[in-house]
């Protein structure tokens, strides 16, 4: 799995012109499913973003993890972080999760991080989502399950 974790304060996501999620202070993750991933996968995900350290202390270091700030988390599945551009100009999907394995790995990681006790909004898998945030810092970090990054 590979996400993209951006510290927000506020975000939204729209389907047809519906607001489906939207959080004030905390994350939008994007995340992509490859069709090597597996609830373990899902799981580390979920632990690893929810533990992060990086909103501001006292002294303005990044020290607290959105638990500790009472943040929320906006969830959007993203195949596309898994195109692979390294030979031509448009994006190649083999490594993407096919949807009938990536909607369920997407849930779990969902339901795992409600379990942690984080109030999670997610976009709505397989559809053309429109996605407004306003990045906090900004801070972008990327997060990968095989660890490559």
């Amino acid at each position: 799995m590979r996400a993209v974790v951006q510290r927000v304060s506020r975000a939204s996501v729209t389907v047809d012109g519906d607001v489906v999620g939207r959080i004030g202070r905390g994350y939008v993750v994007l995340l992509g499913v490859s069709r090597e991933d597996d609830d373990a996968a899902a799981d580390y995900m979920a632990e690893k973003i929810a533990g992060l350290r990086v909103f501001e202390d006292e002294a303005g270091k990044m020290n607290r993890s959105i638990q500790e700030v009472g943040g929320a988390i906006l969830a959007v599945s993203q195949f596309t972080l898994y195109g692979d551009v390294r030979r031509g100009r448009r994006p190649g999907f083999d490594r993407a999760g096919r949807p009938e394995q990536a909607e369920p790995l997407y849930q779990r990681f969902v339901e795992k991080l409600r379990s942690l006790g984080l109030h999670v909004e997610t976009g709505r898998f397989q559809t053309h989502m429109e996605v407004e945030l306003v990045n906090d810092g900004p801070v972008t970090i990327l997060v990968d399950s095989e660890r490559t990054f």
